[in-house]
């Protein structure tokens, strides 16, 4: 048997899962860390290997699938599958988790089985939502994410109602889990042939592309759709559960939260493909929600003190621009939205886990609290002036084309939405280099900061793979965007309904 036979994405899902169990039975700290590090290295691995087996010549196209029945009786199956869209995901989602597992060696005191268990579970469905191609096991992974989430809110939160947060974030959830379902289920029967629906109900994904719904089904679906992942991605008002998680919650899950926007990935996924001319007729509403989003957040965002919200609401900005360049409905705006949400993996969790390393170290990151820290841990503020100039759009770094792209493909759809993009884009770089110049710069008032410790060994590791690939990936973009070309290509075509060049991506003539 060869390798591409080989049941790799089930690996990838059932192995974290297993070192959960093992995780939370081994009953020693030391032990149970050691495990978790393993069994996420080991996935990080297999994740590069469906990342070397994926040809991206036929990236518009679902690969490495492994097709069983699973529910014959309603006709649901076991199918998983990645093509250009989801395969990215796969590898990055594997290291944000090792990430966390490694900047939480020594922050967690109590319950640590539990903690690791927790997020190699969280890991597993996870990478169950990215590859899931049969609509129930999607809604099942999507809402298996809500387990691990609470109780690493709820019981390893930094923050005094940290149940509050845990119980608001699995409310919200809850509520988008609702219209999803019923979505799922108008396109299943809607699919189904018109006798003994019981046994012949259609819940795969390629095959409900091939059945396109009418035109009345189809604003019903795309709103429920938009509804449900809106929750998620967070898009306002929908946005409040994050930055209540991420200032209550431990900085390693506010790092998950903010790097990993599962929400983003279903509206590309599901909502866009499964409703087209919907999605065309009513792109304006993604549009001015993204857009407000976007101004939005920026502007919560400059007026915050504290490190940690401030990334939240950074956050939320950011994949405003994201929807945004969705609802543009062209190669540089898909192409650009899929590289964010790559980059918001390595910029966003970097940042957060930097704030964690500040938490950890003082006890807060309220800017009234620092003040000078360049000079105390010159090592943690350069890695930190890295990520910041990646989460502004520096050229150089990771976060410049990927928001050149989004801004013209703004620009390209209507001006308006181009002049907002641009106008959060200033905005963000105002809120950052605030921030940045009242905490690290400057005369140091506070003795606690005059003795804090700069980077661990362990921690600077950690923190350089990320900076590389910032790096990397801003000098040399098209290692990404050839990744997706083709599938950005098909799944354009598809709404459009008209063949679209894959050459127009932004008219740059980008390095490769």
């Amino acid at each position: 048997m060869s390798i591409a036979n080989l049941p790799l994405l089930s690996s990838l899902i059932i192995l974290p899962l297993l070192g959960a169990i093992a995780t939370g039975f081994s009953g020693n700290k030391d032990r149970a860390r050691k495990i978790a590090a393993f069994i996420a290295i080991i996935e990080l691995l297999g994740a590069l290997l469906a990342l070397l087996l994926f040809n991206a010549e036929e990236g518009g196209q679902f690969q490495l699938i492994e097709r069983y029945a699973w529910i014959p009786n309603i006709n649901v199956e076991y199918l998983l599958g990645i093509d250009g869209i989801s395969v990215l995901f796969l590898p990055m989602s594997t290291f944000v988790t090792l990430m966390a597992i490694v900047a939480s060696w020594n922050s967690i005191q109590h319950l640590e089985p539990f903690h690791y268990a927790l997020l190699l579970a969280l890991e597993g469905v996870t990478i169950g939502v990215f590859c899931a191609l049969d609509m129930v096991m999607f809604f099942l992974f999507w809402e298996l994410t809500l387990p691990p989430i609470f109780f690493l809110i709820g019981l390893w939160g930094i923050g005094p109602h940290r149940r509050m947060a845990a119980t608001k974030y699995t409310l919200f959830m809850l509520f988008g889990g609702v219209p999803l379902l019923i979505a799922i289920v108008i396109l299943a029967l809607n699919a189904a042939p018109q006798t003994d629906l019981g046994t012949q109900l259609v819940f795969s994904l390629p095959d409900l592309l091939e059945k396109p719904l009418p035109d009345d089904l189809q604003t019903t679906v795309f709103l429920l759709l938009l509804l449900a992942f809106a929750v998620k991605t967070p898009l306002i008002p929908f946005h409040t559960w994050m930055p209540t998680a991420t200032m209550e919650g431990s900085p390693q899950v506010a790092a998950l939260l903010t790097g990993l926007k599962l929400g983003a990935f279903g509206i590309i996924r599901f909502t866009m493909p499964l409703a087209p001319s919907a999605a065309v007729e009513y792109s304006w509403i993604l549009g001015v929600l993204g857009a407000i989003t976007l101004i939005y957040g920026a502007l919560i965002a400059l007026y915050q003190t504290n490190l940690r919200r401030l990334l939240a609401y950074s956050s939320v900005s950011h994949v405003g621009l994201v929807i945004v360049g969705i609802a543009s409905l062209n190669m540089q705006g898909i192409q650009g939205a899929l590289f964010q949400l790559f980059n918001f993996t390595i910029v966003a969790s970097s940042l957060m886990l930097i704030a964690g390393f500040i938490q950890h170290r003082l006890g807060s990151t309220e800017v009234v609290h620092l003040g000078g820290l360049a000079k105390v841990m010159p090592k943690l503020t350069c890695f930190y002036f890295i990520f910041a100039l990646a989460s502004i759009g520096v050229p150089g770094t990771s976060g410049f084309p990927a928001e050149l792209l989004l801004i013209i493909s703004a620009l390209v759809a209507h001006p308006s939405l181009g002049i907002a993009a641009l106008a959060a884009a200033v905005l963000g770089a105002a809120y950052m280099l605030d921030y940045t110049r009242k905490a690290f710069f400057g005369p140091i008032i506070h003795q606690t900061v005059r003795q804090c410790q700069d980077l661990r060994r362990r921690e600077l590791l950690l923190l350089c793979v990320p900076a590389l690939l910032v790096l990397v990936f801003g000098f040399f973009p098209n290692l990404i965007l050839h990744t997706h070309e083709k599938a950005a290509d098909a799944w354009l075509s598809r709404i459009l309904e008209q063949p679209v060049k894959s050459d127009e991506v932004a008219g740059m003539d980008l390095p490769e």
